[in-house]
């Protein structure tokens, strides 16, 4: 049976005339030069057709010519295929899906090196050492930011890139806020300054904070107290037990044992002190300074001189009758000064005087120029307590109807001084006791001898 001739086929007739054109001869006809041109139009056509669907399929099937959105591209471990995922062009649903994707993250944080995965977590994470280096990289979320992304996009994503980064909590250090917070109506704040050792429990800070509790009228006195913390184990034990805390914070000196007297870090601790109080003054704030190994049984700035004799007003060791005379022995562990630009000055003059003195703590130094006389261009008015109701070991007053504090001076160590002033302590108990009953405290004082007191 004859088959009737069958038409060649596109394949065929594209063929063809490149058969003709790969054929070796001298001369082409001009049809076969048509039917070559015609054939590489075509295989042009269907490239340009194929990348135009690829990008259509890309874009989701945006229209041609309009921007693409931008694409957050999160290629994390068990997030399906590695390819980009494209977000809606709402800025909200954008930033709901930043929100999720940190809230998984966290969680995924959380059950590896959290608490709360116990055993099983460690054994997990112990077994997960073993996987490989391209498992690690899924497991970390990476974040790809177009070049067309808006300020505000940016600005949503800043929190979640600085979440990964550790952060280290510090105190506040505001002083002027502090100081305001602490002061009396007038400006005025208490302050004392510890370091570890006097602030451990049961040492001189407990003891300290318990006379203001049994003194008669000093349970406000706390309210207006700043302590100020030589190192960061003192601070937290302040921390723990007052509100207002200040770390005076000075970098290579070590301040948390016991500094005993002209040794160690000792002197450069008196100084940093010393400067501290002139910061105080140069904020504004006038203020009373108590070593923390004094006890407060009574209030003390209706005892004080008052600001029309006085700027600068301290303790002494012993006192000599006179108020005005240098020839008392100055005692800094309690210091009232009074903001003003003559108490400024005679601080400046104080601390350049240290030079002239090498060696020799904040005492000596105000001891001699005041003996020397305060130049007339500073202008501060210097005054001395009188010890029987600004006592110390070194010497004070029998009648506890006048004593406002003691102080443990004149003594060495701090289990000595903790002794004897454990025992002050009892003893105005004692004596409040018997007064508030109707006792009789006539001659009633303190128990002597003591380890220190004589």
């Amino acid at each position: 049976m004859t088959r009737p001739p069958q038409k060649p086929g596109l394949v065929l007739l594209l063929l063809r005339p490149l058969r003709g054109v790969l054929a070796v001869g001298p001369a082409r006809p001009a049809a076969m030069r048509s039917a070559t041109s015609l054939l590489l139009g075509a295989a042009l056509a269907t490239a340009f057709f194929l990348l135009y669907t690829s990008l259509c399929r890309d874009l989701g099937g945006a229209p041609p010519g309009s921007p693409p959105p931008p694409r957050w591209d999160h290629r994390a471990a068990g997030q399906g295929s590695g390819g980009d995922r494209l977000l809606d062009n709402n800025p909200k649903k954008q930033q709901e899906g930043i929100t999720k994707k940190e809230e998984e993250r966290k969680a995924e944080v959380t059950r590896s090196d959290g608490d709360g995965g116990g055993g099983a977590t460690k054994a997990a994470g112990e077994r997960g050492r073993d996987t490989t280096a391209a498992d690690d990289k899924r497991q970390q979320p990476r974040i790809v930011m177009p070049a067309s992304t808006s300020t505000s996009t940016q600005q949503n994503s800043m929190p979640l890139m600085i979440k990964q980064q550790p952060q280290q909590e510090t105190p506040s250090q505001d002083l002027a806020e502090l100081l305001r917070r602490a002061a009396t109506s007038d400006k005025t704040v208490l302050m004392t300054a510890i370091n570890e050792a006097w602030a451990s429990p049961g040492s001189f800070l407990d003891l300290f904070l318990e006379s203001f509790r049994h003194g008669e009228g000093t349970s406000g006195l706390p309210r207006h107290l700043l302590i100020v913390s030589m190192d960061g184990k003192a601070h937290a034990r302040c921390l723990a037990v007052h509100p207002f805390c200040y770390w005076l914070h000075v970098d290579g000196m070590d301040f948390a044992g016991e500094q005993k007297y002209m040794k160690g870090d000792y002197l450069e601790m008196m100084w940093r002190r010393n400067r501290f109080q002139q910061h105080v003054l140069e904020l504004g704030y006038s203020f009373l300074f108590t070593d923390v190994d004094i006890l407060w049984l009574r209030p003390p700035f209706q005892r004080l001189p008052g600001g029309d004799v006085a700027d600068v007003v301290m303790s002494s060791d012993f006192f000599v009758g006179d108020p005005a005379s240098p020839g008392n022995y100055p005692n800094g562990g309690l210091l009232y000064v009074r903001s003003s630009p003559a108490a400024v000055a005679f601080y400046e003059h104080w601390q350049a005087s240290r030079a002239r003195f090498p060696g020799k703590h904040e005492q000596f130094v105000f001891d001699r120029i005041v003996k020397e006389g305060v130049p007339a261009s500073v202008g501060a008015r210097v005054r001395f307590l009188d010890t029987a109701v600004f006592g110390g070991f070194c010497q004070h007053g029998k009648d506890l109807g006048k004593v406002a504090t003691m102080h443990a001076n004149c003594c060495v160590g701090m289990e000595n001084k903790l002794f004897d002033l454990r025992n002050v302590l009892e003893d105005w108990k004692e004596y409040r006791a018997r007064l508030a009953g109707g006792g009789d405290v006539q001659g009633f004082s303190w128990r002597v001898p003591g380890r220190c007191i004589h």
